[in-house]
């Protein structure tokens, strides 16, 4: 694994993004023109993001992961870590096993769908983490300046000296072996990155005109960086996140595999390819159902993500 996979750390631009913050959605001083092709750009949003099938079927592909793990519980399915020996190493679509079963006898597609209950969580929950405090310290930062300022940039220069997965196992090695544990290492691992795009947005958008008109009304630096430098930030560290996402369920996953992340015999993806690797050549569906799970979450994340990235690209609002 890379520290920063161009393909997804790669595809947003902070500075382009956060250069034409005031004519984001809702942002002051905009033309009347201009709020009015935003408004209509507002409405025609969902349809011209599902308008496009490639979009539209990986937002459909996504949804149906997530309401899977969401109703795994009332889905029916075998328990994931009870096996059967007399049911071990069945190969796909035999009965009642549709994905086949593992090397204790172990449903895979019952495990299938909690790993991804597990995958999914920590992706999403590591992406939340790393947005919220980077994002806090990026706009604090790059709004205020002087020693804050200062302080903040050595200590993202300093945990981006690291290779990304290096900082991640470093963090797990300190914490300990464990899920949350890694969940936290991947997302304080994925901090400076939002902090950049975050300082980058509020470095662009504290001179301007909306920002001095508040500064001068007596409005306080909070209500500032809320109202108008957050609201105009959003477009590129929404896109941002989507694209970490499955970087992260990456990440993750390849912590498990290590036997750093989430430990057997809870179902989880990177687990799932760890047990399954010992048997490749006799049972090779043992791995390549967890990683095309992998595989196919990640892809359709990158997809959503770019397609989000031509949409709210301030240039091409109002197209």
């Amino acid at each position: 694994m890379s520290p920063a996979p161009a393909g997804l750390r790669g595809a947003t631009a902070p500075g382009g993004a956060a250069g034409g913050g005031a004519g984001l959605p809702g942002g002051p001083g905009v033309a009347a023109g201009e709020v009015a092709t935003v408004r209509r750009g507002r409405r025609g949003f969902w349809r011209t993001f599902l308008g496009e099938p490639v979009a539209a079927a990986s937002f459909t592909v996504m949804a149906i992961f997530v309401l899977a793990a969401l109703l795994a519980p009332w889905l029916g399915l075998p328990d994931p870590v009870r096996g059967s020996l007399i049911d071990r190493l069945k190969p796909p679509l035999t009965p009642g096993h549709p994905l086949g079963t593992d090397e204790f006898g172990r449903d895979l597609l019952s495990r299938v769908v909690w790993g991804g209950r597990v995958s999914l969580g920590v992706g999403f929950a590591a992406v939340s983490i790393a947005v919220a405090i980077g994002v806090t310290l990026g706009l604090i930062s790059g709004y205020l300046g002087g020693r804050f300022d200062f302080w903040v940039q050595r200590l993202v220069d300093m945990l981006m000296a690291f290779p990304y997965i290096l900082l991640a196992l470093m963090i797990v090695a300190i914490l300990g072996p464990g899920l949350m544990n890694t969940m936290l290492a991947i997302s304080i691992a994925g901090v400076p990155y939002y902090v950049r795009i975050a300082r980058s947005s509020a470095l662009a958008l504290r001179k301007r005109e909306f920002v001095e008109a508040a500064e001068a009304a007596g409005a306080s630096a909070g209500r500032i960086l809320l109202r108008h430098v957050l609201t105009n930030s959003l477009s590129p560290i929404v896109v941002a996140a989507t694209l970490d996402v499955g970087w992260m369920i990456m990440a993750a996953a390849g912590m498990s595999f290590l036997g750093l992340g989430a430990q057997p015999p809870q179902a989880e993806w990177g687990v799932m390819l760890s047990n399954g690797r010992q048997f490749l050549r006799v049972a090779p569906w043992v791995s390549l159902v967890p990683g095309t799970m992998i595989f196919v979450v990640v892809l359709v994340l990158n997809l959503l993500g770019d397609r989000l990235r031509d949409l709210l690209d301030p240039r091409m609002m109002g197209r």
